[in-house]
């Protein structure tokens, strides 16, 4: 029977892309913004680029918020990426405290103004970047399992994420001189801050993992 793949449409996304890299790999992926879509999915991938609040309010209107709690404690796959890893978290401190989806807890945070020499690092970090390890050989049996430490992304935000239990950090990522989380994953929710769909191949892999350690 063919795996159903849904991507969460709240108006707020980077839905095509990741739709592409989808049907890329032999899926057929379904945009959508009913909530009992996501019920019935065997993957759900939640994508989004923009404010967190916006994306809350929207969640929120289309009653995707509790579709998306029921779907991760269902225990079928989930995945998060850019600002749809950071909706996960408890809340977000941009333009002031939002509450999140609360899923995995801990805050969303913004970049510090971060001086290097006579230049004053730019946010949103818009650019190419490296995700390492936080332990030797974590990546294994994991969507990260067919990368290595120093493979380059995709990256394009303001705020990263701030996970409450370090062990949820699957990947991090050094912006100037802020180490931060760039993946998560815990129990069935695996999320990344970089785009894999526009990571080029390294980020097709990364899909195709997560699909191959999850199918049925």
């Amino acid at each position: 029977m063919e795996n159903k793949v849904i991507i969460v449409d709240y108006q707020l996304g980077n839905l095509f892309s990741v739709k592409q890299a989808c049907e890329y790999l032999g899926f057929k992926a379904i945009i959508s913004s009913n909530a009992g879509d996501l019920l019935n999915a065997d993957f759900v991938i939640l994508p989004g680029v923009g404010a967190f609040a916006d994306a809350m309010n929207n969640l929120h209107e289309f009653g995707l918020a509790e579709g998306i709690r029921k779907y991760t404690a269902s225990g079928k796959p989930f995945m998060g990426v850019c600002l749809g890893l950071q909706l996960l978290l408890s809340e977000s401190e941009e333009f002031g405290k939002t509450k999140g989806l609360g899923i995995i807890p801990g805050v969303v945070r913004k970049f510090d103004v971060q001086k290097i020499g006579n230049n004053t690092l730019k946010v949103p970090q818009i650019q190419w970047n490296t995700i390492d390890e936080t332990s030797k050989n974590i990546w294994q049996h994991t969507p990260l399992g067919c990368c290595k430490p120093g493979d380059y992304m995709y990256f394009v935000h303001s705020l990263y994420a701030e996970p409450a239990d370090q062990v949820t950090i699957l990947a991090q990522t050094i912006y100037g001189k802020k180490k931060y989380c760039s993946a998560i994953l815990h129990k069935n929710v695996f999320a990344t801050q970089f785009h894999p769909e526009k990571s080029g191949l390294h980020g097709v892999d990364i899909y195709r993992e997560w699909f191959n350690l999850n199918r049925k």
